[in-house]
């Protein structure tokens, strides 16, 4: 499908149980997909992998550690340090010990290698997307809830850059598969991912320079008092008193970053509030944080103090309209999608109807 101006509309698609992190900003790194933050063994029945290399003249003098990734680039420093560690290295025949040991042209290098969690991460899997737009600089798609968007410990596969790498094998020449935002995993809507590195490095300058319009859908505990419209520009960190949680934050305090959502009324219930978001900054769990901060907490969402109301199962919060320029042709693009079922069936639960809000 292929647009270029005005909105287009995605149809709702009904959460599924495919498995992120963050209703912010992730910028991507410079080099090719990011490794990750942790990485653990897989199962030993799983097969090892021997290999050697002759040290190269431009690697003489270097450490071990730092030879070795010419030779096993798919895996961590820390994780070639672990193998010399247990012994699996061997330097001209005998077992090396010391990653900084220093490495000399011609030497002969032996590394017994095993699969890990990380290094089976980047793999294609045929996860169905809904494709709201596709060109060939870029893809916007309708998440749905469940589905994580980056691997990470618990969740190594089954992810949206899983399914990117099914979808557009060229992703795997692109950090992080062109992914330059994220939704929570229980998020549900509208992401933007890069099919083009020209595409992605504009993208990601759009995106911190807040030229990318993002707004959200959420259902509250507790009915909206007070002015209808809301800017809250309340710094955010990680909760000192659990790690998990990110937390409204005195800068003069602890570390934390300056964040601005604006939230306007679309209507109150006996049992809470049904507001639109626009977030200015990209913090992680911005919204989420914010709601909580005023007494709204997202209906069932556990983490902020949000209970269970109205059959919902995950956090309500619905990314529906999404809107830029093109990163490389200049056309502007607008897209919407509509609340997926169960978002519907709690407002109905509420007593409210759903009426696509005008554009904040």
């Amino acid at each position: 499908m292929r647009k270029t101006s005005g909105i287009i509309s995605a149809h709702p698609t009904p959460a599924t149980a495919e498995a992120t992190p963050a209703d912010g900003i992730a910028l991507p790194d410079d080099g090719p997909l990011a490794e990750l933050d942790s990485e653990t063994d897989a199962d030993p029945a799983d097969s090892s992998e021997q290999r050697d290399f002759s040290v190269p003249a431009a690697l003489h003098g270097d450490r071990l550690d730092r030879a070795l990734t010419a030779a096993a680039p798919e895996f961590s420093r820390s994780y070639l340090q672990q193998r010399i560690a247990a012994g699996d290295v061997r330097l001209n025949g005998a077992v090396a010990s010391k990653a900084s040991g220093k490495v000399r042209a011609t030497d002969r290098i032996e590394i017994d290698l095993r699969p890990t969690l990380q290094t089976q991460a980047f793999l294609p899997e045929d996860i169905p997307l809904d494709v709201v737009y596709e060109d060939e600089d870029l893809l916007v798609v309708n998440k749905p809830a469940g589905l994580v968007v980056h691997p990470a410990p618990g969740n190594w596969r089954g992810t949206l850059l899983n399914a990117l790498l099914a979808r557009h094998p060229a992703a795997a020449t692109l950090p992080r598969a062109g992914i330059v935002h994220r939704l929570d995993k229980d998020t549900s809507g509208l992401m933007v991912v890069a099919r083009s590195r020209r595409a992605m490095d504009a993208l990601v300058k759009a995106i911190a320079a807040r030229d990318v319009s993002r707004q959200y859908l959420a259902l509250a505990h507790r009915p909206w008092k007070g002015a209808e419209e809301r800017d809250i520009e309340s710094p955010i960190g990680r909760d000192a008193r659990n790690r998990l949680r990110m937390a409204v934050v005195d800068l003069a305090r602890q570390p934390g970053k300056t964040a601005r959502t604006h939230f306007q009324l679309l209507a109150n219930a006996a049992e809470g509030c049904w507001v639109q978001c626009a977030l200015y900054t990209g913090r992680t769990h911005q919204i989420r944080v914010h709601l909580a901060s005023i007494g709204h907490s997202l209906v069932s969402d556990a983490l902020y103090g949000g209970g269970p109301a109205g059959g919902m199962q995950r956090q309500a919060l619905h990314a529906f309209r999404l809107a830029f320029e093109h990163p490389v042709d200049g056309r502007p693009l607008a897209f919407e999608a509509a609340p997926p079922a169960d978002l519907m069936a709690a407002l109905a639960a509420w007593g409210l109807a759903y009426n696509p809000p005008l554009p904040a």
